[in-house]
């Protein structure tokens, strides 16, 4: 497999990541044994942007770029490709706090939804 299309194939699982991170917890409603995936993921996408890390992804893509020719690029995935369509000014530190709180806030009402709805309930 080429350098280049597994650059692009990590972009998509990153891109996968960070949907299931944020709105993945809706998939609950349709089986609640995946809240054992959907925690680690959710914890670990708000821990990347509270600490300022970089996600291992971001620098393993940047090889494969490297690798095929293309130049690898600074900062993480979210500030590479996700926030110049929302954001023109590069990530800081407060904004990484505002997109962890934003994080945890979406899956608290998403859980509290749930819960509301009765998913956690045992089946009789």
């Amino acid at each position: 497999m080429s350098a280049w299309l597994l650059a692009n194939a990590l972009v998509l699982l990153h891109l996968a990541f960070i949907l299931f991170a944020v709105g993945g917890g809706l998939l609950l409603a349709w089986d609640k044994r995946l809240i054992w995936l959907h925690l680690p993921t959710a914890a670990w996408g708000a821990l990347i942007e509270f600490t300022g890390w970089v996600c291992p992804l971001t620098p393993l893509e940047n090889h494969f770029r490297r690798l095929s020719g293309q130049a690898g690029y600074a900062g993480g995935f979210i500030e590479h490709y996700l926030l110049p369509l929302i954001y023109p000014e590069p990530l800081t530190a407060a904004a990484q706090t505002v997109l962890g709180a934003l994080l945890l806030a979406i899956n608290f009402l998403i859980y509290f939804w749930l819960w509301k709805r009765g998913t956690w309930k045992s089946n009789p």
